[in-house]
């Protein structure tokens, strides 16, 4: 991120009801069905929804089967597009499946331990949030997992799957000091008012998750700024997996290598060394390395060791130099694809969980890159 001190930075997010964000979890959730029986399962599931319609194709080399229509219906009941008036029906849409095996090519690299594919990835963290997050994309993720919570609990009844929002932050001297803007859009049925779902979206998403400190007199509103939303999901817009990484990821603020990660096995580094970037970012900062840090990892396609390496501390106040951050990373951190899978225990059924409210800055069961339980090695190997 540029070293600014006076600004405005804007990331949004959408709810687990968005076309693309449905089609991610259908990905996901066939990855999942598959890992929960063939761990060693080689899988590149591609997704498209549109009107009526989930399209599902990629590679997948496996010893195990699964019904990907029951798996494609069931991750669209959940999701909540289960009645036709809805613009989607998970009982009645086509679901068309055009999967192939994985090329033998691909796997000649793989089977030695290599890297799935050549590629470039990013971690980030920063210490301004809980979340070791910026401020602007932890607060779109807030909004919309709240606006999915008030939906799925009852508490409004007019509300639909599909929803965005979008955070506009003004920094002063560097850290977040109050919100500028607020954009929120959500899914309903066409009986509410438009005056109820603002007053009531107001005081049950942006008042319930949004910090009092942090909005003012001037801080702007924008609640279903058109007036309408009432089709949305699939009817509204064709979803792809993959269509929404930088919601996935840092929401603008951090470089992004370009690789999505829904529906992909952990042998793909898109995935799995993007996770270890966060990984090794988070654990930097918490040990207090710097306030916040990038990592890029660098793979080529069937080589196990990572082709380069960069630990940016955005010229923080640091006494360490750049080449003693590396060797302590390289010694640290396992960054081999099959290290990187075992260490943080990538073979397992935990990927659906990820396809939604982003992958990263979750204290959640299963998002072992989140942890930081590798600061204490990381001071002594530095001595701070």
């Amino acid at each position: 991120m540029s070293k600014l001190k006076n600004f405005l930075f804007t990331s949004e997010s959408v709810t687990e009801g968005h076309p693309d964000k449905i089609a991610d979890q259908i990905s996901d959730a066939i990855l999942d069905a598959i890992m929960a029986d063939d761990p060693n399962g080689r899988v590149a599931c591609e997704t498209m929804v549109t009107t009526g319609m989930a399209f599902v194709a990629g590679e997948i080399t496996t010893t195990t089967y699964v019904h990907i229509p029951d798996i494609v219906r069931k991750t669209i009941r959940e999701i909540g597009y289960n009645r036709a008036k809805y613009g989607f029906d998970c009982d009645t849409c086509a679901v068309i499946n055009a999967i192939d095996k994985q090329s033998p090519d691909i796997a000649m690299g793989v089977d030695t331990g290599g890297a799935g594919d050549q590629g470039l990835m990013f971690g980030f963290a920063c210490n301004e949030t809980r979340e070791f997050m910026p401020a602007p994309i932890a607060l779109a993720h807030r909004l919309v997992r709240r606006l999915t919570d008030i939906r799925k609990q009852g508490n409004v009844d007019y509300l639909r799957p599909d929803g965005k929002s979008q955070v506009s932050v003004e920094y002063r001297d560097g850290k977040p000091h109050r919100i500028e803007a607020i954009v929120l859009a959500a899914q309903h049925s066409d009986s509410v008012t438009t005056k109820r779902l603002r007053d009531d979206l107001t005081e049950l998403v942006i008042k319930h998750v949004v910090p009092e400190h942090m909005l003012d007199a001037n801080t702007k509103y924008h609640i279903n700024a058109t007036g309408k939303f009432v089709i949305g999901g699939p009817q509204g817009d064709a979803g792809l997996t993959g269509r929404k990484i930088i919601v996935d990821t840092y929401g603008g603020w951090a470089p992004h290598g370009g690789g999505a990660f829904s529906g992909k096995d952990p042998t793909k580094v898109d995935r799995s060394a993007t996770y270890m970037a966060r990984y090794i970012a988070k654990n930097l900062v918490a040990a207090g390395v710097a306030n916040e840090i990038t990592v890029q990892l660098a793979y080529a396609i069937g080589v196990a060791d990572p082709v380069s390496i960069l630990i940016d501390t955005h010229n923080d106040s640091t006494d360490l130099s750049a080449k003693s951050l590396e060797h302590a990373v390289r010694d640290i951190f396992p960054l081999t694809p099959k290290g990187i899978i075992d260490h943080l225990k990538l073979r397992r059924p935990i990927f659906k969980q990820t396809a939604a409210y982003g992958h990263f800055g979750r204290d959640e069961n299963g998002f072992t890159w989140e942890l930081t339980d590798m600061v204490d090695a990381i001071k002594a190997a530095l001595k701070i």
